[in-house]
């Protein structure tokens, strides 16, 4: 009896520590808005409804997911680098940036502001100095202030989410808070997911949308599927009104018909989900580049010829816009577990 009333008292005190954290988690938990407008803060610019434009896409894995890694939500073991391995990997995703000064629109995702998992380097700031004379936006989809997985090393303090750089003033930004999330308390340290929107005015009168997507992973595919809803909702809508729309960024499933021929890398059969034909309506169209993956799994560090890649990393644009050239630059998943794409397509007055 001795004994065992201290183990009571201690398990009492141990229960009783987690319901409080998970009451100051509760209280704490980030709940976003569906709509949140940001200010602009300068003249938006009149761009030609016949531009070319060049864009941009990467998700830059919070500087974190570099060739050497696994990672433990995908069956491996790591969540971090070391310190210099994250300022490593910053330079090189710096570095790999700089030529791209003077595209049209630069979307990142997994950008940490302050997170134990990045050393708390501010990766926004660093990316944003470097890319002066553009206008920056943020839409934050993962603010929690102590993950507690995995229990040998957690994750704690995360602050992160997309990034568009813009070399044109929007006429509005706007962060979309996709539907659905977790069951408690699951979601109280999972992402929100969301998109980031920047609005351009024409001269045809009409608005250029440029959408910053990073769509759920990890899910049983009932998250993706509410997701993709809301977002073909909101794209039919803005398409009707006779706008121009192209959307960018981590998908976490593959176009519909994708059949990739990768001779120099092993393509994930066993995970994959598809977008449904005709998203989100005939007409539309997905631009990737079959020969390169754009993403490896981290279930271990990368080997290019054992590790399963796949193609996630992509644009959508409404049939109003003219697709011209689509490039997966290949970096051996040095900085990152995904790749960068380049686009360059063109306003077409076909509607």
């Amino acid at each position: 009896m001795k004994i065992i009333r201290p183990l009571l008292y201690l398990l009492l005190i141990l229960v009783g520590a987690f319901l409080m954290f998970l009451l100051y988690a509760t209280i704490d938990d980030y709940r976003p808005h569906e709509l949140t407008a940001q200010s602009t803060e300068c003249e938006p610019h009149i761009i030609s409804n016949s531009l070319q434009i060049e864009l941009l896409i990467w998700n830059i894995g919070y500087a974190g997911l570099d060739a050497s890694m696994d990672f433990f939500y995908d069956g491996g073991e790591q969540m971090r680098p070391s310190k210099e391995g994250v300022l490593s990997n910053m330079e090189g995703i710096t570095n790999t940036l700089a030529p791209y000064i003077g595209f049209d629109f630069i979307l990142l995702q997994e950008v940490d502001q302050d997170s134990k998992r990045s050393y708390h380097i501010n990766e926004f700031q660093e990316i944003n100095d470097q890319f002066k004379g553009y206008y920056s936006s943020f839409g934050m989809n993962y603010n929690v202030g102590f993950v507690p997985i995995p229990l040998t090393e957690p994750m704690g303090k995360v602050q992160s989410g997309l990034m568009t750089l813009s070399l044109h003033c929007p006429a509005s930004l706007e962060r979309h808070s996709f539907p659905g999330n977790y069951s408690w308390p699951m979601k109280l340290f999972m992402l929100d997911r969301c998109f980031l929107i920047n609005r351009y005015q024409l001269s045809n009168q009409k608005e250029l949308l440029i959408i910053n997507t990073h769509n759920s992973a990890y899910d049983d595919g009932s998250l993706r599927a509410q997701q993709m809803s809301y977002l073909s909702d909101f794209l039919l809508s803005e398409y009707e009104k006779g706008n121009y729309i192209i959307v960018g960024g981590d998908w976490n499933q593959t176009p519909y018909g994708l059949e990739p021929e990768l001779p120099s890398h092993r393509f994930d059969t066993e995970n994959l989900t598809y977008v449904e034909q005709d998203y989100p309506a005939p007409g539309w169209l997905w631009a990737y580049d079959v020969s390169m993956p754009t993403n490896r799994r981290l279930a271990q560090p990368y080997d290019q010829t054992s590790t399963p890649t796949t193609i996630i990393d992509c644009f959508l644009t409404s049939p109003n816009i003219q697709i011209e050239h689509v490039n997966t630059i290949d970096l051996g998943f040095q900085y990152s577990d995904h790749q960068p794409v380049e686009l360059k397509a063109r306003l077409s007055n076909n509607q």
